[in-house]
């Protein structure tokens, strides 16, 4: 049976309620376009629409110690560094992982404390908190391990820590699963009947919560928790968590800090890749810093990228940049491969429902980018392996909106080594032995879930424009808009009947779309990322879908269309 490619599979565009006259009055004092942008997203007066530009979030809500087991936390912390007791903060090796280490390292540093990061390495241990770690840390002197972004579902590595006399504080943003592991301590907004209201914190916004608590209990030593929201700002983004409500407003105060403060590690980073540290925002967090960060632990080691956001030395941060650089470059090439590879494979499968694709040379790094492209490609979920020699497979998965996958391998527990992620993204460990049957229950599990549905990319569109309405104006309200992302999207525009003045192919392997359009009265330019094979078939008339944006170049600012979809009229 033949699988479409993503060309082939037209996108549906939702287009938006219109706007009541009472509230499109009540909201006159802004561009009509707008006024459309604020109704879609639930704001229908003028203090609800002020409050969202200002990311505004009230602070009684914003008390750490409202998480559940804070107070019992920080009382053992406080006890560690009072005793001159040394405590390990064990991270993940993501940039929320990296993030949430650096932030507690430095914020216990500040407070006196003997800390020790450890960042496991993907490919030796793989992710989360595992027996050997544990040892070598209590060899080590250390009675007290604090985890960032991960362990909620370490039942086995808690008993352990217990019996080798390790006090274990778990501090992990993701859905706890069954039993909550047996620990001194779990910050876990996402357990059950946990009162804290901001249920979608990263695992560097618990970091960043810890922090506060601490220096709440030592306000004598005036430290402000505050310098340490780039990092909060980092990890957000780059996990991808909502950012709405409290995670909205930790991000536009930490882009604000990178901006006017960047810390020497990131300016580096900057610099070797040509950020403009003025400008930086949610996109350039999420192209930008993030994949760079990323690289190293996907490539090698974690350690790097954690080492680039403690530096307080430029030398040791422009060799520790341009290695995190050229790491990443490595990183995408080597993802280009397995990503061909890992379609072929599904090509030639028959595959229908839920893809699978492995192979025993296909680097752990890169896996989650490899069933990215899968899922981006067919939208389906899809899950890519690589075999291991100890007859296992280490698998990254990666979903539509359509279907929860942690759910669906929740389902297949007992098949499974260990898995754990979002409902977008998750990652499982198998034995090759229960492999067909794991494959014939999951292909199971998504027919009954997504069977008989017509599976296609939703684009929800903001508010229909026509090119004459996009005054300068609306530029200065989208750029309030900041941070956008998972949660608060990029507002999109639609317009009919555009008129196509000059189409070409661009970039790399000619992969983008470089356009010249007009209503008539107005012409701008606009680019179509990954667009670019469409030019040649491209009538004179079509209708668009895009957001509206200011382009720097060389610092001149330009102002652009930045195309996500158009069809033919």
């Amino acid at each position: 049976m033949t699988i479409l490619v993503k060309n082939h599979i037209p996108k549906r565009w939702v287009l938006p309620q219109e706007t009541p006259p009472e509230i499109d009055q009540m909201l006159a004092q802004y561009p009509r376009p707008i006024r459309q942008v604020f109704y879609n997203r639930g704001f229908r007066d003028i203090e609800s629409c002020q409050k969202f530009l200002n990311a505004d979030y009230p602070l009684e809500k914003t008390d750490p110690f409202k998480l559940d087991q804070m107070e019992i936390a920080i009382d053992r912390i406080l006890y560690s560094i009072h005793h001159q007791l040394p405590i390990a903060i064990y991270g993940d090796y993501d940039v929320d992982g990296v993030t949430a280490t650096a932030l507690l390292v430095q914020v216990l540093h500040q407070l006196g404390a003997l800390v020790i990061p450890y960042i496991p390495n993907r490919f030796d241990e793989g992710y989360g908190l595992n027996n050997e770690a544990l040892k070598s840390l209590r060899d080590a002197g250390v009675d007290l391990v604090i985890t960032v972004d991960c362990g909620i579902r370490s039942n086995t590595e808690a008993e352990y820590a217990k019996e080798i006399g390790i006090s274990l504080i778990i501090s992990d943003h993701h859905h706890p699963r069954g039993v909550i592991p047996s620990a001194f301590a779990i910050i876990c907004p996402k357990k059950e009947n946990d009162p804290y209201e901001s249920k979608d914190l990263s695992g560097v916004g618990l970091a960043y919560k810890i922090a506060q608590a601490l220096v709440l209990k030592n306000k004598d030593l005036f430290l402000q928790p505050e310098k340490w929201l780039d990092l909060v700002a980092l990890g957000s983004v780059a996990d991808m968590v909502p950012l709405i409500e409290e995670n909205r407003a930790l991000v536009r105060k930490g882009i604000q800090l990178l901006q006017s403060q960047p810390r020497v590690g990131l300016m580096a980073l900057s610099e070797i890749s040509k950020m403009d540290m003025n400008r930086i925002n949610g996109s350039s967090i999420s192209f930008g810093f993030g994949p760079r960060l990323n690289a190293a632990g996907r490539m090698e080691s974690a350690k790097k990228a954690l080492q680039l956001l403690l530096t307080e030395d430029a030398i040791t941060a422009n060799q520790l940049a341009a290695e995190l650089n050229t790491q990443n470059q490595e990183r995408q090439n080597l993802t280009r491969i397995t990503q061909q590879r890992a379609l072929d494979i599904v090509r030639l499968s028959g595959q229908q429902m839920i893809f699978f694709a492995a192979a025993e040379d296909f680097n752990q790094g890169i896996l989650g980018l490899a069933a990215s492209k899968l899922t981006e490609e067919y939208y389906r979920p899809s899950m890519v392996g690589t075999k291991r020699g100890n007859g296992t497979i280490r698998v990254s998965c990666r979903s539509i909106p359509e279907f929860d996958i942690t759910s669906a391998l929740d389902e297949c527990a007992d098949l499974l080594v260990q898995h754990g992620g979002h409902k977008a993204a998750a990652g499982f460990t198998i034995s090759m032995e229960n492999l067909d049957i794991f494959l014939e229950k999951m292909e199971c599990i998504t027919e009954r879930e997504l069977g008989g549905k017509d599976l296609a990319p939703t684009l929800k569109v903001d508010t229909r424009v026509t090119l004459t309405e996009l005054k300068p104006e609306i530029l200065d309200y989208l750029d309030q808009f900041e941070p956008t992302g998972i949660g608060n999207p990029v507002p999109l525009f639609f317009s009919k009947n555009v008129i196509v003045k000059n189409r070409k192919s661009v970039g790399k392997e000619n992969s983008h779309l470089s356009l010249v359009l007009s209503d008539g009265r107005l012409t701008f330019d606009a680019i179509g990322f990954g667009l670019g094979d469409r030019a040649e078939k491209m009538p004179d008339l079509i209708d668009i879908l895009f957001s509206f944006e200011r382009n720097f170049f060389q610092e001149q600012e330009r102002i652009q269309l930045r195309i996500v979809d158009f069809k033919c009229v």
